[in-house]
């Protein structure tokens, strides 16, 4: 039987931590003396540089509170004369876009349903809020508060 030699590694982890901290702190060393260098006869625009960088945050951060865009008002409708008057969420729904104004093909387009089927739920509405025409049922959905 024949005993195995272990290799000896080449380099010791210690050596390597060693070189790595010699490396690191010979290239920290050439960043100051480049630093000095630029502070001491570039002091000028390294100070216009510095100003800029400023002025660019602060313009950023007054922009943006400017023309922040106000989160919009969830409206729920006056839930309780909703319920009262047997207002469906899809018949909701077609009574805001008819208090926005659009008509019967806007609305189908918008919902992604038949004019066919927006006759039928204007129909409902009308018949739910006893109105003849849908500006008086707009109207009456106004003043109920179900729509704005």
């Amino acid at each position: 039987m024949t005993a195995r030699k272990t290799a000896k590694p080449a380099v010791s982890a210690l050596s390597l931590t060693a070189y790595g901290l010699l490396l690191a702190g010979g290239v920290l060393v050439l960043q100051w003396i480049e630093y000095a260098h630029l502070a001491r006869f570039q002091s000028g625009a390294l100070l216009i540089s510095l100003l800029a960088l400023v002025f660019l945050i602060l313009g950023i951060w007054v922009g943006a509170q400017l023309f922040r865009k106000a989160a919009p008002a969830v409206a729920t409708g006056n839930p309780e004369a909703r319920s009262t008057l047997g207002i469906s969420d899809r018949e909701y729904e077609v009574l805001e876009l008819l208090a926005a104004g659009q008509s019967n093909k806007e609305i189908a387009r918008t919902l992604g349903v038949s004019p066919n089927t927006v006759k039928t739920h204007v129909s409902r509405l009308l018949d739910k809020l006893e109105a003849r025409r849908r500006t008086e049922a707009v109207s009456k959905a106004r003043a109920l508060r179900i729509v704005a």
